[in-house]
């Protein structure tokens, strides 16, 4: 760990625990005092009601004990908070890109990934920006969570302490696909992170390939490969096929055929399968269009 870096797992942790503590002793002592209240002065003891003059001292104490626990309270989360939005100068920066319903993390190499992987030890600064719509970035295992907001970028900070393998999910409701969000947290020793960091992205073909790319852009959070119906049409069997669309509010029969699925890639607003909701965001600047022709090839050839 970095001198003088406490990782806020722990702040949050802390602060955490001393509200509770506070709140089960505060707890206690008005259930105590009720409880005697209720022996101590019941109707047997005391048949004929007496008018009890309040204490200075006790109004005093009542006061004054509640603001410290209160103020403690605030302080002690207010010194997380300010080091939790200030990351370290030297925190590593990612990019994160939220879209409808996947994560895309970009390194400072432009190396992509649809999984989040860092080095041990080494603050991590998470810049975040959305494509869509309101998302929000979570990773329970440090306690950060962020929205990702269009057209502007938030951020977040966090040290990866331990290495593994955590959950990163979002935390706002975006859409049908919102509960399939799911990413992962690799924790790398720093040797092997320097290594993957170093690597090229292998140009994808065909086959199990073009099923990483599609899974990669999110295309599957929404489409299926074996006929499955699911948040947009399967891919199975789809190329050639006539399909009844909405365009313009009217509708229409098309062939897919390679240029309909081009234009339902980049512009998916404009020709909506009839029954589906017209949810797919615009893939424009997102593909190549060689990472374009790849996907339709393998829809092609999904009979």
């Amino acid at each position: 760990m970095l001198p003088g870096l406490l990782n806020q797992t722990g702040r949050v942790d802390n602060v955490f625990f001393f509200i509770v503590a506070v709140s089960v002793v505060i707890l206690s002592i008005v259930t105590f005092t009720m409880i005697f209240f209720l022996i101590r002065f019941n109707r047997k003891r005391n048949p004929v009601a007496k008018d009890i003059e309040g204490s200075l001292p006790l109004e005093i104490i009542w006061i004054t004990v509640p603001t410290i626990l209160v103020m403690a309270m605030f302080y002690y989360g207010w010194a997380g908070f300010r080091i939790m939005r200030n990351p370290p100068e030297d925190a590593m920066p990612v990019k994160v890109s939220a879209r409808m319903w996947a994560w895309t993390f970009t390194y400072e190499n432009g190396l992509n990934s649809d999984e989040l992987r860092v080095p041990l030890g080494k603050p991590v600064k998470l810049i975040i920006t959305s494509e869509d719509v309101l998302h929000s970035l979570f990773i329970p295992a440090f306690r950060v969570k962020e929205d990702a907001v269009p057209g502007m970028e938030t951020y977040l900070w966090f040290l990866p302490d331990s290495a593994g393998e955590y959950d990163l999910f979002c935390t706002e409701y975006c859409g049908v696909g919102h509960h399939s969000m799911i990413s992962k947290v690799i924790v790398m020793p720093q040797e092997e992170y320097a290594a993957w960091f170093a690597k090229k992205e292998t140009p994808v073909a065909g086959g199990r390939d073009a099923l990483k790319l599609m899974e990669k852009k999110g295309c599957l959070v929404c489409h299926t490969t074996d006929g499955a119906k699911a948040v947009g049409p399967s891919f199975k069997g789809i190329f050639g096929k006539k399909e009844t669309v909405i365009t313009g509010g009217k509708e229409r029969t098309v062939v897919v055929d390679k240029e309909y699925l081009r234009k339902s890639i980049l512009s998916p607003g404009e020709d909506v399968v009839k029954g589906y909701p017209p949810v797919m965001p615009p893939q424009e600047g997102l593909l190549s269009d060689e990472e374009i022709e790849i996907i339709i090839n393998h829809i092609k050839g999904l009979k």
